[in-house]
């Protein structure tokens, strides 16, 4: 395939709609390493049927729908607007408390509302969690780490540099919590490799994840995409390290 065809192929995955929080349509063209530890596991264990829950940033509600927890004791965020209108029509049907976000340290919930809130890769403010929790509630977050793919972002944009340290900071995150009055019961961080066996695939990623591709495109990164295919052709594939932690704090106080 010629530099020309590849950008029109590269163009209709950039163009491509994108809806929840579901990559599964790339899934069979990409490799990512597994986890040291199983977060959906972590959640079930503490989990428990008569429990106040709060999913912040659940996307589409493909994770939560898959704990079964009583519709009735399960609150919801989402700050993206296209998602929150899905989970209205998806999960407030059910009966499932769905809330929209506007900022992340003011969460439209009484004090002291849940016994447990957990978090994947959404942004949150451990002050906001300690208000929301009841006295022994649990909070459980994996987040992507301030070095996610640092490589891919270096390698698609000129003059790249990382968010001042601080970002996403997994020892800032333990040290904050543990000043608030949080046991940490668990922690853990990783960098497992990502993989991508096509170019176009990665296209289509870098666009969805605008905060670590600040003002991708492909007509702006043709050039850059192009030396990515040709690491591809040579190796099979193209690679990044992503940055992943765990915290799971009690609120003692």
């Amino acid at each position: 395939m010629n530099e020309q065809a590849l950008e029109i192929f590269w163009k209709k995955e950039e163009e491509r709609s994108f809806v929840g929080w579901d990559f599964s349509s790339i899934h069979h063209r990409t490799e990512e390493e597994a986890l040291p530890w199983d977060y959906k596991e972590i959640v079930k264990s503490h989990l428990k049927s008569d429990l106040q829950l709060l999913d912040m940033g659940t996307g589409g509600g493909e994770f939560l729908l898959g704990l079964a927890h009583p519709y009735h004791l399960t609150s919801v965020t989402e700050a993206y607007l296209p998602n929150y209108e899905l989970c209205q029509q998806k999960l407030g049907t059910l009966g499932i408390n769905v809330q929209l976000v506007e900022d992340d340290h003011h969460l439209s919930f009484e004090d002291n509302s849940f016994d447990i809130i957990i978090n994947r890769h959404e942004a949150y403010d451990f002050q906001e969690i300690h208000r929301l929790l009841k006295p022994g509630g649990i909070f459980i977050t994996q987040q992507v780490g301030r070095w996610n793919n640092y490589e891919f972002s270096k390698m698609l944009l000129q003059d790249f540099t990382r968010e001042p340290i601080g970002t996403n900071d997994f020892s800032r995150e333990l040290e904050e919590a543990e000043q608030l009055g949080f046991e940490i019961r668990h922690k853990a961080e990783c960098f497992p490799y990502l993989r991508f066996f096509d170019v176009g695939a990665l296209v289509y990623f870098a666009k969805i994840i605008e905060w670590e591709f600040p003002e991708f495109s492909v007509k702006r990164c043709m050039d850059q995409l192009v030396e990515c295919h040709a690491l591809v052709e040579k190796n099979g594939y193209v690679e990044s390290t992503e940055h992943r932690y765990l915290i799971v704090a009690e609120k003692k106080n």
